[in-house]
């Protein structure tokens, strides 16, 4: 009977969203897609590591800079008419990564999947900030990153669906953009209140939390190398297309294990101690790959599981290690200033990454990784001889951040943390 009222009262909870989840289903499943066929198409065509970094940065910058620009345009012409727009952008972009083969002509492609991917997180997320009741937001940022792994994880299997210089890929990514559009344009929902435009402090927020900077900046780093590389590593390798989408899947598999542990762990010791844990583990299974170089299919994916366990909650608990020195009414500016930093290091490590993957070839992806690794938990850990750690008490309760490729401001308006007082003041927290 209790299970019985649990699923009942679940699903009253989550049915006023289903037009949403269902878009983002589609949508992610689309970007998903997208994130394998790029690289592997790039690699067939002969491209180095190095021109797939420039393209991978060009992508990075258009988010990032759409975090400034899309919440004038969702003000001006509403939130159904931009996503119809962007959708559309989104698909005809794809689209012409098909018809024009060059290096040059898809970093302008990505360019305009950049600011029109922000847009579309924006959109779906500010929307369902606006429908969530208080006490209920955490349940529906929970689904909400449900929605967006099993999405992503569907869309890098759709790639084996066809051989990687097979141009129906693109068509396919087309027709899951499109298709994306119908729930949304069709909801009877009205209209939420348009987004702020992101609010900028990076020198605040460096005194505020050195560590939730660089963690910020050093996630970002992590995920650009990871997001343009792994696919590519698989196929350098010989793995097949099922294998290749695998590997990419364990990571976020490994991710979606390890979020809660370590972030509950975050929540009862020094959250620097568990963010040198997780730059320990990545560094350690980055080091054995790169030295072992195994070609099998399955001890690659057991070596990407556990890489994902250390990759996806980096950015979560540098955003929770932050906020807990963050007062209520800052949450979303702190998280902002976060997001731009993130972006900076999702610039930054598809250039340094390709270099590497270009200098020592498929290794260079384990390099990277494991470096970064590295400068993530050394630092994390030697500001905890700096500063004291605030009292499990007095912080705030761990929660995962949705597993995407890149982040908007509108995610962290879904954070039941902003309906809460801050534990402390930012001149008594700087850590």
């Amino acid at each position: 009977m209790v299970s019985v009222e649990w699923r009942a009262m679940n699903y009253r909870l989550l049915a006023p969203f289903a037009s949403l989840f269902l878009s983002a289903f589609l949508m992610f499943a689309a970007i998903g897609l997208t994130n394998l066929i790029i690289p592997l198409r790039a690699g067939v065509e002969g491209w180095s590591a190095g021109t797939i970094g420039v393209i991978g940065m060009a992508q990075a910058i258009a988010f990032t800079a759409a975090c400034f620009l899309m919440p004038v345009q969702i003000r001006r012409v509403g939130h159904i008419r931009t996503f119809a727009a962007i959708q559309t952008v989104l698909a005809a972009s794809i689209i012409l990564h098909g018809l024009v083969v060059s290096p040059w002509a898809w970093a302008l492609f990505r360019v305009l999947a950049g600011l029109a991917a922000a847009g579309s997180y924006m959109v779906l997320e500010s929307w369902l900030n606006e429908k969530a009741e208080p006490a209920n937001r955490g349940f529906v940022l929970s689904a909400y990153l449900i929605v967006t792994m099993v999405g992503l994880t569907a869309g890098q299997y759709a790639y084996t669906l066809f051989e990687i210089g097979d141009g129906r890929l693109f068509q396919l990514t087309a027709l899951l953009f499109g298709a994306a559009l119908l729930p949304m344009t069709l909801s009877v929902s009205p209209s939420p209140v348009p987004p702020e435009t992101v609010k900028l402090d990076l020198n605040g927020l460096f005194a505020r939390s050195p560590v939730g900077f660089v963690g910020a900046l050093l996630s970002g780093f992590l995920f650009g190398v990871w997001n343009y590389f792994a696919p590519l590593y698989g196929q350098r390798i010989g793995l097949s297309s099922v294998a290749t989408a695998t590997l990419v899947s364990a990571a976020m598999v490994g991710g979606m294990l390890a979020q809660f542990p370590f972030g509950r762990l975050s929540d009862r010791i020094d959250r620097r101690y568990v963010m040198a844990m997780i730059g320990a583990v990545g560094a350690v299974v980055c080091l054995f790959l790169s030295m072992a170089a195994p070609q099998s299919a399955l001890l690659n994916m057991m070596g990407t599981l556990m890489i994902g366990m250390a990759l996806f909650p980096s950015y979560s608990i540098a955003v929770a290690h932050t906020n807990d020195h963050a007062n209520a009414d800052e949450f979303v500016q702190v998280s902002g200033s976060l997001l731009i930093t993130y972006g900076i290091g999702t610039m930054v490590g598809p250039v340094i990454g390709g270099q590497l993957f270009s200098l020592i070839g498929p290794i260079g992806l384990f390099v990277s990784l494991g470096t970064t690794f590295l400068a993530y938990g050394s630092y994390a850990y030697w500001r905890t001889t700096r500063r004291e750690a605030i009292a499990p008490e007095e912080r705030d309760d761990f929660q995962a951040v949705p597993v995407t490729p890149f982040q908007t401001q509108q995610v962290y308006e879904l954070d039941p943390r902003q309906d809460e007082s801050g534990p402390v003041e930012q001149e008594e927290a700087a850590a």
